[in-house]
Order: C-alpha cells, then structure tokens, then sequence
C-alpha cells in the first residue's frame, strides 16, 4: 500500500512540474512588429517602411493570439502611416477599423481622421 501511495506521489509531483513549466498564451500576436516598427524609426527609409507594412498586413491578415484579435494600436498606427504616405482613403479605412474594434480609441482616432479629411 505504502509504494502505491508513494507513486501516486510521484505521478502527481510530475504532473504539476509539467504543467507549471508551459509558457502562457499572449492575448495578442505581434509578429515582429516591434523589431519592424523601430527599425522605421530609426532609418524612415522606403526598405523599412516596406518592412513594417508586411508586418502590419501579416497581423491583420492572421491575428493570432488568444483573442484572435488584431492588437490595440495596429490598425490606428498602420493608418496613420498610410496617411503620412499619401494614401488617404485606405489609411481613413484603417483608423476607422481601430474605432470599430476599440471603441475606446475613438475620441482619439476621429481627431486624426477629421485633420485627414481638413487637409488637401
């Protein structure tokens, strides 16, 4: 009796070590963007920019994460780059996605938009 309690023992320890040692799962999935977005800001070269607009793209394509959300800020920030590139409906289009999936952003966002549209 005394060594099945005893591996019984065991079996639990061993599970519980297996089980605490997996990494959590990220809410979001930001595959690079980090890395992409500040090599833009450091060089605003053409190569960069190409860089971080596959990677914005990359994660609207296929969200990711826990969620299965595109994370807070990417569309806002993808829209604003488009914007300060000229192209100012899809940029408006991204901004306006940001609004539709936080809500929260639109107070923010609808300045941006509005200086868009103000502008010529």
């Amino acid at each position: 009796m005394r060594s099945i309690s005893k591996s019984l023992l065991i079996v639990i320890l061993l599970a519980s070590l297996l089980t605490s040692c997996q990494s959590p799962s990220s809410l979001y999935e930001w595959r690079g963007y980090d890395d992409a977005l500040y090599n833009y800001s450091q060089k605003r070269d053409e190569i960069s920019k190409e860089k971080l607009i596959r990677v914005y793209e990359q994660i609207i394509a296929n969200p990711g994460g826990t969620t299965q959300r595109v994370p807070p800020g990417v569309f806002a920030d993808y829209g604003f780059l488009l914007l300060s590139s000229g192209n100012k409906s899809k940029g408006v289009e991204m901004l306006q996605k940001e609004i539709e999936l936080y809500p929260e952003s639109k107070v923010f966002i609808d300045r941006i938009i509005k200086r868009a549209e103000n502008e010529k």
